[in-house]
């Protein structure tokens, strides 16, 4: 039992030291690819992607993390910068008061929490705006074509207005 254990610790010991050469060496291999010219450039690279891959090996929210490694499955630094841009908008996203409007942003960008909030801003910036519009026919003709649309409520409100 002990020489099991042993054997299987060993091999766990390789198997990590392999895989973390691996990682280092394409990083390595990506630094090379940005700055094929600039060594400085290339260590200044590999440091950084070193230090956002060891980021990502902390994260703990795994469906932002899955975004993150999808939009930028080669680049560590990105994947660091959009997970930190999409969990700060998924929290954003929680404390929202709107539901109508926070069903648009989510009905638009189901996956991206950056976008919902992008989206969410404008959608209430926009129904505000079109709550204070004085122009009763055009404000029709505008929630008309577009019910479910603040920010092309307003569009069609400032085209026919303006």
């Amino acid at each position: 039992m002990k020489k099991t254990i042993l054997i299987l610790s060993i091999l766990l010991l390789t198997t990590s030291v392999l895989f973390s050469q691996t990682i280092e060496s394409k990083i390595r291999e990506f630094a090379g690819w940005e700055y094929p010219n600039d060594t400085e450039m290339q260590n200044y690279i590999y440091n950084q992607q070193i230090s956002a891959y060891r980021f990502m090996q902390t994260v703990t929210d795994s469906e932002v993390k899955q975004i993150a490694v999808r939009e930028y499955p080669n680049d560590y630094s990105m994947q660091k910068y959009i997970y930190n841009n999409q969990l700060t908008a998924k929290n954003y996203m929680k404390t929202v008061t709107d539901r109508e409007v926070k069903q648009i942003a989510i009905r638009e960008y189901p996956n991206d929490y950056s976008m919902q909030k992008y989206i969410y801003n404008n959608q209430i910036a926009a129904k505000n705006y079109m709550k204070s519009v004085t122009n009763r026919t055009a404000k029709a003709k505008a929630q008309r074509e577009y019910p479910n649309d603040y920010s092309m409520q307003k569009y069609i409100y400032d085209n026919l207005v303006y």
